[in-house]
């Protein structure tokens, strides 16, 4: 009995300990899984040490290109997709009635009016947050319109309130300021406002310096006579840069309303990442350089360049690793080659 019980412990020490096979006691079928598996494995593992540079270099070679790439891809995709709300603005308003067109201009006029008559009010109640939210805004989303910068390239929507969520995509009207529709009493063809208890001024803000959008960055380069334009409903309003100024963050002296004159304030930090200060570029409403001529959306198109980029970079991002494996596999090859060539061409006979 004692003889048996230390041969049952031999063989349970034996089958159970450990968790590797014993190739002694495998059938031959078992054996070579076994030694296939392994061979699979040491397979892998060569590969990967052959190709582990390749793989190195092209994980690095992708992030750089993302991270210099970022910052105008970024811009190249905010800048698509303003186009699109301006576009889809521009056929909100070709499909807008008569009656429902003139009430909102009017109702816009009336309110800078009010304006004009009181001052502007710095604090908004939620009543007058509500009544200014509804002038507008006959699409439901904010969009009041868009600006127009020729000289810095910009062309950008127009919406309610200078919240993070606007700004960062777009140009805030600052609550409390005149609606950018200007004066009624504007005649184009006076190139003055003809009431001279009547003014507005409309202020109009922008962050620059986002490596995500372009927006208001280069507004510093603006000096005076230089034209920018808003386009609100179907109508163009022109403004001539008349002064520059810098002023502190709560200096709200230069954005006042005065009688007879019809102004518009473009908005920034500034100095460029620092931003302790505001860059203020005032301009006065001219005559429009093409009359008064309206918008239609058909004269609005996505440009070409805000396309290239999203075709641009995956395929450049393919002929990248096509070229990296490439390089590695003609590498390759000329490795093997000499190889060959020094194992069958013999020992060099001595002269």
């Amino acid at each position: 009995m004692a003889s048996g019980a230390v041969t049952g412990k031999k063989r349970e020490a034996y089958s159970g300990a450990g968790n590797e096979p014993d190739n002694r006691n495998m059938k031959g079928g078992n054996r070579e899984k076994a030694y296939s598996g392994q061979e699979r494995a040491g397979k892998q593992q060569s590969w990967l040490k052959r190709h582990l540079f390749s793989i190195v270099m092209g994980g690095a070679m992708t992030v750089g290109i993302i991270l210099l790439a970022y910052p105008s891809f970024s811009d190249y995709w905010n800048s698509f997709h303003q186009t699109r709300a301006i576009m889809s603005y521009a056929e909100s308003v070709a499909n807008m009635d008569t009656a429902e067109y003139d009430a909102l201009i009017e109702s816009a006029r009336a309110y800078n009016r009010k304006i004009s008559d009181e001052g502007i009010n710095w604090t908004f109640t939620e009543e007058d947050s509500a009544r200014y939210n509804e002038e507008l805004d006959f699409t439901g989303n904010g969009n009041m319109g868009y600006i127009t910068i020729d000289k810095i390239h910009v062309m950008l929507p127009l919406y309610h309130g200078t919240s993070e969520s606007v700004l960062q995509t777009s140009i805030g009207h600052l609550e409390g300021t005149s609606l950018p529709v200007g004066c009624g009493s504007y005649d184009s063809k006076e190139k003055k406002v003809m009431d001279p208890t009547e003014g507005s001024h409309c202020v109009l803000s922008g962050h620059r310096g986002l490596p995500s959008a372009k927006l208001f960055s280069d507004l510093d380069k603006l000096v005076e006579g230089d034209i920018f334009t808003m386009n609100i409903l179907d109508e163009t309003l022109t403004y001539q840069v008349d002064q520059i100024r810098v002023v502190e963050p709560t200096d709200l002296s230069s954005l006042q309303v005065v009688p007879g004159k019809d102004y518009c304030t473009l908005v920034t930090c500034t100095p460029y990442g620092i931003n302790t200060h505001r860059l203020l570029v005032r301009g006065h409403r001219v005559a429009n350089a093409q009359g008064d001529v309206k918008v239609v959306a058909d004269a609005l198109q996505i440009q070409p360049i805000y396309i290239v980029p999203f075709l641009a970079v995956p395929i450049l991002l393919i002929l990248i690793i096509f070229m990296l494996i490439t390089t590695h596999q003609n590498m390759k090859h000329r490795k093997a080659w000499k190889e060959a060539e020094e194992r069958y061409s013999g020992p060099k006979e001595e002269i």
